[in-house]
């Protein structure tokens, strides 16, 4: 099983679009152990969007989608959503 997540920074109004298939330890990583990346230097970090896929395959697929434009105004309307 794999997930595909985004995270906002609240701070920094940045996202960040990834999968993993542990999506505990991901999280921590972006929000605590990493100690270089770009998602260090615009911590701290909230998923605000996660889909499950059965395939590696699958997940990669859904990134890259989420990636396009049409997938960052769909998390930018979550967070826009959230915010009312």
């Amino acid at each position: 099983m794999f997930v595909v997540y985004a995270l906002y920074s609240k701070i920094h109004d940045k996202i960040y679009i990834g999968f993993t298939s542990d999506i505990t330890e991901r999280f921590k990583s972006h929000n605590e152990l990493a100690t270089k990346g770009w998602t260090i230097k615009f911590r701290p970090w909230e998923i605000i969007y996660q889909e499950h896929c059965s395939s590696k395959a699958e997940a990669m697929k859904r990134e890259k989608q989420l990636k396009t434009a049409t997938g960052r105004n769909f998390i930018r309307s979550l967070i826009n959503n959230a915010k009312v």
